[in-house]
């Protein structure tokens, strides 16, 4: 259906890894769109390297096919340096993109709570009491506490707080939390809907009322069961075709490559999150260590959580210096990476463009000369996206390097890889 002027209500945004799309994917999808009114969908998508320190199972591309093959409308990539961050960072690239393309009129996420008021507030109390809160947490730390149980004890120790530290103990409550406070903190328009979610919690390998969690499908593959019931039909044919290919990535691929890096030792202590002596540690557990999950265990201790130490690890294997890291995170994403589209996308971005804020770039081939048009050769900003495009490019060829089979192809594969448009939904 195109987008005429009765539909010119706006999308709905989502923000997602899909990885892979499953069966709570699909009821997000539509439950999106049912309590949006939206007529499209626009998903902000994670590439090659997740939030939690970790390679994808499929390429971004895969993922995109199997995202509008269920449905989604849009998809744009969400850049390196926050789709492998910690919430807070997340969240506000994130919505950064999203206000970035204009004509969204909502989020829509899935939370344990299912409850935005009670998300927003949460998101007012750590906006009120985070600096005191912080600062208690800091202090466990300092004890030994890690750092979840930190945060509970810090907020279970003020009573305007107490209720919002079970709130949080969830992971999908955690991201909600983080949307709602980086909608304010960028001023943004878009309303905020969320949806109690369903089936297997983030972190449960067996599925539940014939929902598997992706963490769950992913263990299935690994294990060598049958993952793709949990999966929509349409989208299950395309992760086994790329499976039989060998065109998931399989992480132990990064041991040697980590631990060359870590061996060099030249320049380990610029690249972000390492400091506080953890560069010996590395050594230590790069000495010793037979296989990625071993290296994780091996440095991982009660101020280090295994997920900052697995995007520690990523930034080291992408060379991510704290001070580039920083540029980044203060300057906001420069350019959106378009993935995939649909009829329905087409028509959308198409009644959008006077309102995007920033270049919208469908394959990199001109990139270069779009970004130097856009911010002016030589100037400081124009630096900073070329060196975003550097660190996106750096991770695509790093994430071939983890291919279980590789089809001896050109590397640099945003350059040549075509834009998604299949949408057998639209």
């Amino acid at each position: 259906m195109p987008l005429n002027g009765s539909m010119r209500m706006g999308a709905v945004g989502l923000i997602a890894e899909y990885n892979p799309f499953h069966n709570g994917h699909l009821h997000h999808l539509r439950e999106a769109l049912r309590l949006s009114g939206a007529p499209v969908t626009v998903a902000v998508m994670s590439g090659h390297f997740l939030q939690r320190g970790e390679p994808a199972l499929a390429d971004k591309w895969v993922r995109t096919r199997m995202a509008l093959a269920a449905g989604v409308d849009v998809v744009v990539e969400l850049p390196f340096p926050w789709a492998c961050n910690s919430a807070p960072f997340f969240a506000k690239g994130a919505v950064q993109v999203l206000d970035s393309l204009g004509g969204i009129d909502s989020l829509c996420f899935g939370s344990e709570a299912g409850d935005v008021e009670a998300l927003k507030h949460c998101a007012e109390l750590l906006d009120q009491e985070g600096a005191l809160l912080n600062e208690e947490t800091a202090s466990a730390l300092r004890r030994g506490v890690n750092f979840p149980a930190a945060r509970s004890r810090a907020m279970g120790a003020h009573p305007p707080s107490r209720g919002a530290a079970a709130v949080l103990a969830s992971p999908n409550n955690i991201l909600g939390v983080a949307y709602l406070r980086a909608l304010r903190s960028e001023r943004s328009a878009i309303r905020p809907l969320t949806i109690p979610r369903i089936g297997a919690g983030y972190h449960e390998s067996q599925p539940v009322e014939g929902i598997a969690s992706a963490t769950g499908i992913r263990r299935m593959l690994l294990d060598g069961e049958d993952p793709y019931p949990y999966l929509p039909d349409e989208v299950a044919d395309i992760l086994r075709e790329a499976a039989d290919r060998g065109s998931v990535a399989d992480p132990e691929r990064m041991l040697p490559l980590l631990l060359s890096k870590i061996f060099a030792g030249k320049g380990l202590r610029n690249i972000h999150l390492v400091g506080d002596g953890i560069e010996n540690r590395l050594l230590r557990a790069a000495d010793q260590a037979g296989s990625w999950q071993d290296l994780v265990s091996t440095i991982k201790s009660r101020h280090h959580t295994r997920t900052r130490v697995q995007r520690l690890l990523i930034y080291l294997l992408s060379n991510l210096t704290a001070d580039e890291m920083a540029a980044h995170l203060q300057c906001g994403p420069l350019y959106l990476h378009l993935l995939g589209v649909g009829p329905r996308g087409r028509d959308f971005l198409a009644a959008c463009r006077k309102s995007l804020r920033l270049p919208l770039v469908a394959n990199y081939s001109r990139i270069h000369s779009l970004l130097k048009r856009r911010y002016g050769a030589g100037t400081s900003t124009h630096d900073l996206a070329l060196r975003q495009l550097a660190l996106e490019l750096r991770a695509t060829r790093n994430y071939t390097l983890l291919m279980r089979r590789w089809r001896g192809e050109n590397r640099n594969r945003d350059f040549f890889e075509p834009l998604e448009s299949e949408n057998p939904k639209a």
